[in-house]
């Protein structure tokens, strides 16, 4: 909870009680060096050490650490390093657990608000040399979340599971984990045996999100009548980026999420639709 308060007497013993159990239960203390002698820990170590070293010669070349400082190109390179990063986050190719994957659904920040990060240099001093962006990677998704909790209205997602059993599993259980990295309340189902049942049931449910949960091969035959009998009244989503996608976008179909998803983006543009 450092993000949001000083670590409290609670915090401060699970965090002791962590390193406890690493080392009295996984006995993290009592091992010999597996690395030794292998091609891959000793190969990336020379990467790494080629690498720093040439970054060491580029700033010595531009007159030193002040130098490039003043100049701005650690910070640049530093910051675009850091937008890389955190591209990979919002599109889960980097996974931070409980943030943009496997959420709390039922987590709530209540009064607690993030410690605001800034530059370490105090307003005394020069201010003529661009800052790094100081960010956590995870602050964006946060965001995210504390905008749905502060506008009063949380948005439902209703999974309507049709079709192949494994496939509309597998499809529900990303959605359920999309969607809750913005903290919406998802409902997920067993699964139904019509389009109509399914969407009858959302419209029960009062459902502001419809995601569509099958396989690719069948969402030519369950899509368009699913979103035709929906007709406007709650956001209509198809998990998966099926081959059929351009005559489903034909019948007015817009929104599709898979792996290849900017999770990030995507929660923004539906928050900006939901919460006004």
């Amino acid at each position: 909870d450092k993000a949001y308060q000083t670590p409290d007497e609670l915090s401060e013993r699970l965090a002791r009680n962590q390193q406890l159990l690493l080392k009295e239960e996984s006995h993290f203390d009592k091992v010999v060096d597996p690395a030794a002698g292998s091609y891959y820990i000793e190969n990336l170590t020379v990467s790494i050490a080629k690498q720093a070293w040439d970054i060491f010669l580029k700033v010595e070349d531009v007159g030193g650490f002040y130098a490039a400082i003043k100049s701005g190109s650690i910070q640049k390179d530093i910051n675009e390093s850091g937008k890389a990063h955190r591209k990979a986050v919002a599109q889960r190719r980097e996974i931070l657990l409980g943030t943009n994957q496997y959420p709390n659904f039922i987590e709530k920040a209540g009064d607690k608000k993030p410690v605001t990060s800034c530059p370490c240099c105090s307003q005394e001093r020069e201010k003529d040399v661009e800052t790094l962006n100081f960010n956590r990677m995870a602050s964006e998704f946060e965001a995210l979340r504390l905008e749905t909790e502060a506008s009063g209205k949380r948005p439902k997602a209703f999974m309507l599971t049709i079709g192949n059993l494994v496939m509309r599993q597998a499809r529900a259980q990303f959605s359920c984990n999309f969607l809750g990295c913005a903290g919406y309340e998802v409902i997920d189902n067993l699964g139904f045996d019509t389009v109509e049942a399914g969407v009858e049931a959302a419209l029960a449910a009062k459902a502001d999100i419809v995601v569509l949960c099958s396989s690719d091969d069948e969402y030519a035959e369950y899509a368009v009548p699913a979103f035709k009998a929906l007709n406007g009244r709650a956001v209509f989503i198809v998990a998966g980026a099926p081959a059929c996608t351009e005559d489903l976008q034909a019948n007015g179909i817009t929104n599709f999420i898979n792996v290849r998803s900017n999770v990030l983006d995507t929660l923004k543009e539906y928050n900006a639709q939901l919460l006004k």
